[in-house]
């Protein structure tokens, strides 16, 4: 049956970022189809509600509150996944992020900031990964954005890490084949706390819906089936490749209103 294709059953999955928006939307689709799932971010209180959904499903989950900016703890989950439930087979590398701002005010320690949190953090803990997926033939899923392939002002910092990230996946799927599959998803607009403020206005969010040809912004689960489909083996034949998952947008949907110099 080709829905068995997408059970995950049996197999462990540590996700970043996973207290809320993509990362929780794929923590709980990753339990839904048999796994269970350690669980890290900031916020514990976040955290243990995911956990008390992934529980809920008959599945195992592991909080761990972490500063996922401190390479040592974000590279940490991958032992942490094995001391728990003795084995590791995906890892989605959903943490990241940057605020949008004008060029001008785009500083080189903002740049650096954002390839860091963005790049330099799914590289830690994938490279922690990769001793425990050699013996899975686990794979990875990584969170970039279409930022990463499309223009727009206001998004230096952000575009730039998306699109390193994007490559990073490329390269490290090369490196790393044919026992560990490296993937990753350019999201588009998703309703997630980044959010939050397009959201709260019609005109905003409109203005969005109407710029996105699929007239609609992305719900987090629209990801997580995405992130579902390349941890799973319905794509086991997908290495290197970054899913776009956009709606169909070949711009930024929105203005950020930054006017000329």
């Amino acid at each position: 049956m080709i829905l068995e294709r997408f059970a995950v059953s049996g197999k462990v999955a540590v996700v970043t970022g996973a207290g809320r928006g993509i990362g929780a939307a794929s923590a709980v689709g990753l339990a839904q189809a048999g796994a269970d799932v350690v669980l890290s971010a900031r916020t514990e209180e976040q955290l243990r509600k995911v956990a008390a959904e992934i529980e809920a499903l008959g599945r195992r989950a592991l909080v761990v509150p972490a500063d996922l900016s401190d390479l040592d703890a974000v590279a940490g989950l991958a032992d942490a996944a094995v001391a728990e439930f003795g084995r590791l087979d995906i890892v989605v590398n959903n943490v990241g992020g940057a605020m949008p701002n004008a060029f001008t005010a785009t500083s080189g320690r903002a740049l650096k900031n954002a390839f860091h949190f963005n790049v330099a953090t799914a590289h830690a803990l994938t490279q922690a990964a990769v001793p425990h997926l050699l013996e899975t033939q686990g794979g990875v899923v990584n969170i970039s954005s279409a930022i990463g392939r499309i223009a727009g002002r206001g998004y230096l910092a952000y575009g730039t890490a998306k699109a390193a990230l994007a490559h990073y996946t490329r390269l490290a799927a090369l490196d790393l084949a044919p026992k560990i599959r490296v993937n990753a998803i350019a999201a588009g607009s998703v309703a997630t706390s980044a959010l939050d403020i397009v959201m709260a206005s019609d005109e905003l969010r409109i203005a969005m819906e109407d710029g996105t040809p699929l007239g609609r912004i992305a719900a987090p689960e629209d990801i997580a089936a995405a992130v579902l489909y390349l941890a799973s083996p319905a794509g086991s034949y997908l290495t290197g490749k970054v899913l776009e998952v956009d709606g169909g947008i070949g711009a930024p949907p929105l203005d950020m209103g930054i006017p000329d110099l």
